[in-house]
């Protein structure tokens, strides 16, 4: 039975050490390495030893029972969460890791929601029991508290082959209506419980812990031994193969890897593999598979579901890519809310330092590499400080390239508040399209939707497809920052084509123009970044943290007291609290306790200051204009936007 489990866990909790025990247990590695020692087996790249971090997801395998499973040991820091989410959509279960004495911590709470938005079924360890401090229960409990999770003691209640001490079996049954009903009946049949458990488990409806010391490899074979009982998958090699990319890395050679979780079927070397979009998809010939455990890696001939793998030869993959029989493209909800211009020594050419910054950007597609010709620059998405300076070390290992990053800056969007029709015409000599779009506010962090109610007698459907195509192809700038819009429902109403004259491109041009002169005619709107925050500090600093986070523009719910300790939650702009982690450690003396998670967009808290600091100039956007271009007597001219509707020929 192949099995994926995922390590997840705030940084220092001990997720990489834990990883160790597992791997060194079953006879994966011949020896435990240590990250403060710089010898851990997963975290094998240089900057992860220096720094004493994770930052790739990297993964090993063992053997164990009659599972094999694949462990992928994540990333602790915030600035790494895209990162870890792609690592997610690849697990069939997760451990996270707490700590016994620090207890709950802020990116604990980060991989819980992934976690529970990917539905993975999870368990806890709870780490670090030979800590001075060490409490299981108070964690355990704080873990019920905030996660409002069902979860059950296995540690000592939950033997080897599968008894239940009479808690454990009274808990089971109490979850479980039909057993319940067996139970008053009959009493407890070992074999029977142990396959609901097995069931709430994977339906995430409860949650087993365990405690122990991952240093000192205190209960992490009992813990394997609970997992190996509790854990099952139910893949069928059979039929057609279907997986999912999951991660791209390019060797020391260059070759472009591309990493993939088996989902149905095999798979073998020489086999044709088709990939990416439905509409368009790629097939490319699989040269070669490699088993990778770490750093290291055997090739094999074939692969089969469960499994995961590497392959060469797909040279135009992309993370969440479907691959055979699967044609979803993955979602991921981690959004970068900065964004940072590369700098470069002089005497650096730029287009080759681009070309590098498209393997990270194919790597880590959060980074959404954007190559500004007109200033000749280029821009990248991040999470964080941490993950720039990771970068930079990153580009001068691997590309032997010197450069810096800019001061990183809140990504800001645009979307409307008012409904509005959209024209664009394209009539240069030679050429014709004509595009009539209606807008309209869509729900908050929705994106952009498409709706077609175009009829076939006006435009043929395939440039009917062509024109919601360009209005996916690229992020659209909005009237206000030049910032990409989003939150808004485009309906393409009806529009106009040439037979002789409408040519490639052409609708590219009307459509951004009909987009553009909407968004003129349109009430825009400035989004900003929030954060939604829960900080618990001492009752007596409540009154602080209440006035800190109305200085920054944030919102509260009321206070609610635990013991001596008050916790508050609300939603708070990126732009004025991505620092107070290191003031709320200042002035509590590092017992304050401070989680953020990615809260969407919403309205700006400072529209003005922000549009006048940006300054951008809606007429001079070298890629962007809301007239339209016309033609008379074999010529043609340029119509401004607020006169161009009177001449549309489809209206």
């Amino acid at each position: 039975m192949n099995k994926t489990i995922g390590i997840l866990a705030h940084v220092d909790a001990g997720k990489t050490t834990f990883s160790e025990q597992l791997l060194y247990y079953t006879k994966s590695i011949k020896s435990r390495g240590r990250v403060d020692h710089r010898d851990a087996f997963l975290d094998s790249h240089q900057i992860e030893r220096q720094r004493g971090i994770t930052v790739f997801a990297d993964q090993g395998r063992f053997v164990y029972g009659d599972s094999s499973y694949y462990l992928i040991d994540t990333p602790g820091h915030m600035d790494f969460s895209p990162e870890t989410e792609r690592a997610i959509q690849a697990m069939d279960y997760a451990i996270i890791l707490v700590s016994a004495v620090e207890g709950l911590e802020g990116q604990t709470e980060t991989v819980w929601e992934l976690l529970n938005r990917h539905r993975v079924p999870c368990f806890f360890f709870i780490n670090k029991t030979d800590r001075v401090g060490a409490d299981v229960a108070r964690v355990a409990e704080e873990l019920r508290t905030e996660f409002g999770a069902e979860l059950c003691d296995m540690t000592d209640r939950l033997t080897d082959d599968g008894g239940m001490s009479g808690e454990l079996v009274d808990f089971i049954a109490e979850r479980d209506e039909a057993l319940l009903e067996s139970y008053l009946e009959n009493g407890y049949d070992p074999q029977r419980w142990l396959e609901v458990m097995r069931s709430l488990v994977k339906e995430r409806k409860i949650f087993p812990y365990a405690y122990g010391s991952a240093l000192q490899g205190t209960g992490i074979e009992g813990f394997l031994r609970k997992l190996e009982l509790l854990t099952v998958t139910d893949y069928d090699g059979e039929g057609p193969f279907a997986g999912r990319v999951y991660r791209i890395r390019h060797d020391e050679q260059g070759t472009r890897v591309t990493f993939i979780k088996a989902l149905n079927g095999t798979l073998k070397v020489r086999d044709i593999l088709e990939y990416g979009d439905a509409q368009n998809p790629v097939s490319e010939k699989v040269t070669q598979i490699r088993r990778y455990n770490g750093s290291e890696y055997k090739t094999v001939d074939r692969v089969e579901a469960g499994e995961l793998f590497a392959v060469t030869g797909l040279s135009r993959t992309q993370v969440g890519d479907g691959a055979g029989a699967l044609r979803e493209k993955a979602a991921y909800e981690t959004v970068p809310a900065l964004k940072s211009k590369v700098i470069f020594e002089p005497g650096i050419h730029v287009k080759e330092a681009l070309a590098y910054f498209n393997l990270l950007n194919a790597e880590d597609p959060s980074l959404n590499v954007v190559w500004e010709e007109t200033l000749q620059q280029i821009h990248i998405h991040v999470m964080g400080r941490i993950q720039l300076e990771v970068l930079e070390q990153l580009v001068l290992e691997r590309f032997h390239l010197k450069v810096a990053f800019d001061q990183p800056e809140i990504l800001y969007k645009e979307t409307i508040d008012s409904e509005v029709d959209g024209h664009g015409h394209f009539e240069p000599l030679g050429h014709y399209a004509e595009v009539h779009l209606r807008l309209q506010p869509g729900e908050r962090n929705s994106g952009i939707a498409f709706e077609n109610a175009c009829h076939a007698d006006d435009l043929s459907v395939g440039n009917q497809n062509l024109i919601r195509h360009h209005l996916f192809e690229r992020d659209h700038h909005g009237l206000l920052t030049g910032s990409p819009l989003t939150d808004v429902r485009i309906t393409l109403l009806t529009g106009r084509a040439h037979n002789k004259h409408t040519s490639g491109g052409d609708f590219r041009e009307a459509a951004y123009r009909a987009l553009r002169q909407g968004l003129e005619k349109a009430d825009n709107v400035l989004l900003e970044p929030y954060y939604h925050f829960k900080i618990k500090v001492e009752t007596d600093q409540i009154g602080r943290v209440i006035s800190d986070i109305g200085q920054a523009s944030g919102r509260f719910e009321a206070p609610v007291t635990e013991g001596e300790q008050t916790v508050l939650t609300g939603t708070v702009p990126v732009a004025t609290f991505m620092d107070y982690g290191s003031q709320l450690a200042s002035f509590t003396q590092g017992k304050g306790k401070l989680s953020l998670t990615f809260a969407g967009y919403d309205r700006c808290h400072a529209e003005r200051e922000v549009i006048e600091r940006i300054g951008y100039d809606k007429d001079a956007d070298p890629e962007y204009t809301s007239s339209s271009i016309f033609c008379a007597k074999g010529q043609g001219y340029t119509v401004a936007w607020d006169e161009a509707e009177a001449k549309m020929h489809a209206l």
